[in-house]
């Protein structure tokens, strides 16, 4: 169960590079444009948000990794490994989560963003019980 639990976090980490891709990077491509649903002066307006922003998914990711990484170093880090990757995915989540709540145009983002994380979160809750 673990090893599902951060196969799942290890995808929803490469999601987070993928929008950190589109909003630091590519955010005035016509492609970024036609996924935010944005005009080529809506998206010239926020770049400078989006570019922040995407750093924060950047960072996400990082710590989400990390995680993985310890956790299968073996059990001497076992404990922080799990610490990083529930709180990688855990704001995973908690992002999709807000997005969905404060969004209703944006819920299919939010759904796609935040169900990868969730599951792993389930996982990982089910792996400590067993």
């Amino acid at each position: 169960m673990l090893i599902a639990a951060l196969i799942l976090a290890a995808l929803a980490a490469l999601l987070h590079v993928y929008i950190f891709v589109m909003e630091s990077v590519t955010w005035t491509s016509r492609k970024t444009r036609a996924t935010f649903g944005l005009s080529a002066e809506e998206a010239e307006s926020t770049r400078e948000m989006a570019f922040n922003q995407g750093f924060y998914n950047l960072f996400l990711a990082i710590v989400s990794v990390v995680g993985i990484a310890l956790v299968l170093s073996g059990p001497a880090l076992l404990g922080a490994g799990l610490a990083l990757v529930i709180a990688g995915v855990g704001s995973m989540f908690a992002a999709a989560l807000v997005l969905f709540v404060s969004s209703p145009g944006k819920r299919g983002a939010a759904l796609k963003q935040g169900t990868i994380p969730a599951l792993a979160l389930i996982l990982l809750a089910i792996s400590a019980l067993i």
